[in-house]
């Protein structure tokens, strides 16, 4: 077999090198050839969620803005009700306590009947 030159080997690699590059260019633009009739496709789906003013997504952020504004008081309102609350608690554990005993003196006085 005849020894080939050193120039043929590398005008081979550069030949080679050339149809990777061209093979993967043509790669990526069929990837974004197909990314882009995804998104064709679904832009009916996509506006009927969020595109117009009647849709589902602005329904239910006006929704979503209307509990905020209807709750906004209550991060000030919360420490000083959960405070009270506490307070009542302590007097219905008391309450608690009495009728307990009373319950229990009723019982002790059925049975002595």
């Amino acid at each position: 077999m005849p020894k080939l030159p050193d120039m043929h080997l590398a005008s081979r690699g550069w030949q080679m090198i050339t149809l990777l590059t061209f093979i993967t260019c043509l790669a990526a633009l069929v990837f974004l050839g197909i990314v882009a009739i995804a998104l064709i496709r679904i832009v009916a789906a996509l506006e009927s969620i969020g595109g117009k003013g009647d849709s589902y997504l602005a329904k239910l952020r006006l929704g979503l803005r209307a509990i905020e504004r209807e709750t906004s008081h209550l991060p000030a309102a919360a420490p000083p009700l959960n405070e009270k609350l506490g307070a009542i608690a302590g007097g219905l554990m008391a309450v608690d306590a009495t009728l307990d005993g009373v319950h229990t003196a009723l019982l002790a006085q059925e049975k002595k009947k």
